[in-house]
């Protein structure tokens, strides 16, 4: 059911709405942005809880005159610690455009930056959203 809605999604933003990117997602959906790309997400479970493993269903939609992406990464640091995760999160693809990134964990309370790598052509755009994890 995630992945058809997660299609949906990406149709939306295929087609020109990047304001509606990830619009289906089921559960709270928080976005990453840029000039060239949206990536909108959500996590499960909701709230993340500190020590646990968590999952992260995103979709990334092109704005305009940017590159279908030929891969996705997904991270995350603590910028006031200055290190980042203790586990590398494995990506795969739920449909067009549509990502899932599990293994992450916050092995801490505190503020993280979730990145997103984004892959089209020779170029990697890094998108970010701040999560406070309490």
């Amino acid at each position: 059911m995630i992945r058809g809605l997660i299609a949906v999604a990406w149709l939306a933003c295929a087609a020109g709405a990047a304001h509606a990117c990830g619009e289906q997602l089921l559960g709270v959906r928080q976005t990453a942005e840029n000039q060239h790309y949206v990536v909108a997400y959500t996590t499960t479970p909701q709230p993340i809880v500190v020590g646990r493993h968590f999952v992260v269903d995103f979709v990334v939609c092109p704005r305009a005159g940017a590159g279908t992406p030929q891969s996705v990464r997904v991270d995350a640091n603590m910028p006031a610690h200055r290190h980042g995760m203790n586990y590398r999160a494995g990506v795969t693809s739920a449909g067009p455009g549509a990502y899932r990134a599990e293994g992450l964990l916050f092995h801490m309370p505190g503020r993280w930056d979730l990145t997103f790598d984004v892959v089209s052509g020779s170029t990697t755009e890094r998108l970010a959203s701040a999560l406070q994890i309490e």
